[in-house]
């Protein structure tokens, strides 16, 4: 069954402007944490987690770290134009991206378009010591509200990345209304997050604390990492009745061959840190059924709606797939991209458990927690929090999700 058919205006609610967390608690993980164990919920606090979690778990967290991607020009007449980096275009790999000099392109959302389709912007920075000509240059429209733009700068030494740390800003949510502030440099990161890439923060993970961590790893929780690429997408509404017409966006993922060999020996005890953690894990399974139908030259990429069709590998024989294919190609990570849809109907094969925050009315992120707990379930939770003063959104609270007692593979 294909959930095409599913009405978005089902996962509307009435979310009060008062019951959004327009800044984080000063500290972390005092947050509220709604636990619901597969049928009962209690309110906890989130430095309470350890106890929450069984010592057999394996808790994976997204280390993406959310780059200052937003930048402004002035035009001659005064016009601003801002540009939103969305992902790198040339080079296309993120990290030789941020270490580019003197050019780079981008795939980027522009603010006030049409009054800027040709010619030059131009800011003048100073990056360390050095006096820098930054300018942007319009290449062509290739997507739906993105373009392709061009950076050059007149320095062989300075990359992009020294250039967004100077002139970027951070790009904080849109319903949060209001403009990035100093303490959302810290605030807006999770406390592991390392690898740039996203431009937004995987909010899942913000509650997390150096003692959550040292209380985790006393219990013998074990911990690891994954990394995806949060795009602006996520934050994209479905604007269609039907999810059949919503386009979800694509986002870059990564996961360590270690890793890999860690969730299999932990099929039954995943713990995702988030939707973009869910997001990573139960793609891989599609990759691993690619690299079953090509192994020479898979596809590593994840479309809309195949997790929809019929498959016949197990979880295991689709992970044992990509481990086999990273090591008969001396590769250390697979490197891929998805753009999947976990909305109700969708079979669930390697998240057990999930922590994520309270997300929007009329999100695909609403139809993912649907699908993992239950529509009954669902209204339950959010009723309860609505009820109980939890904090929405972003900078609000958080929940743990059961899914129930264990399966087979």
């Amino acid at each position: 069954m294909t959930p095409k058919n599913i009405n978005i205006n089902d996962f509307d609610y009435i979310l009060p402007d008062e019951k959004i967390a327009k800044y984080p608690l000063k500290e972390r993980d005092n947050s509220k944490l709604l636990h619901f164990d597969g049928q009962n919920i209690s309110e906890q606090h989130f430095f309470n987690l350890s106890q929450l979690l069984d010592k057999e778990d394996f808790l994976i967290c997204n280390n993406t770290k959310v780059i200052q991607a937003r930048l402004r020009f002035k035009k001659i007449t005064g016009t601003t134009i801002e540009i939103f980096c969305l992902e790198p275009h040339f080079p296309a790999e993120y990290q030789t991206a941020f270490q580019a000099t003197e050019n780079c392109v981008w795939k980027v959302m522009i603010g006030n378009a049409k009054r800027w389709k040709s010619g030059v912007l131009e800011n003048e920075i100073i990056v360390g010591n050095q006096k820098i000509i930054f300018q942007a240059k319009y290449v062509e429209a290739c997507g739906n509200m993105t373009h392709l733009v061009e950076f050059q700068w007149n320095s062989s030494t300075i990359t992009f990345a020294e250039i967004l740390q100077e002139l970027g800003e951070l790009p904080i949510p849109p319903y949060l209304n209001r403009k990035t502030e100093q303490s959302d440099l810290t605030n807006y990161q999770t406390v592991y997050s390392k690898i740039d890439g996203s431009v937004a923060a995987p909010t899942a993970g913000l509650h997390f604390t150096p003692k959550v961590f040292q209380s985790l790893a006393d219990k013998g929780v074990k911990i690891s990492e994954i990394t995806l690429h949060v795009g602006a997408g996520t934050f994209q509404p479905v604007k269609s009745e039907d999810i059949g017409s919503h386009t979800m966006h694509a986002e870059i993922f990564s996961v360590q061959k270690a890793v890999l060999e860690q969730i299999i020996e932990h099929l039954d005890t995943i713990v995702a840190v988030g939707t973009t953690s869910v997001r990573t894990l139960e793609s891989l399974y599609y990759i691993g059924c690619h690299i079953a139908e090509n192994s020479q030259n898979p596809d590593l990429s994840v479309s809309q709606w195949e997790a929809y069709s019929p498959h016949e590998l197990s979880t295991k024989e689709a992970l044992e797939n990509i481990v086999k294919y990273l090591s008969n190609n001396n590769l250390t990570s697979i490197n891929a991209s998805t753009q999947i849809i976990i909305a109700p109907s969708f079979k669930f094969r390697i998240v057990r458990k999930m922590l994520t925050n309270f997300h929007q009315p009329k999100s695909t992120l609403l139809l993912l927690v649907e699908a993992f707990v239950g529509k009954t379930n669902r209204k339950k939770i959010y009723d309860y929090a609505l009820q109980n003063d939890f904090r929405f959104l972003s900078y609000g609270d958080s929940s743990l999700l059961e899914r129930g007692k264990s399966r087979k593979y």
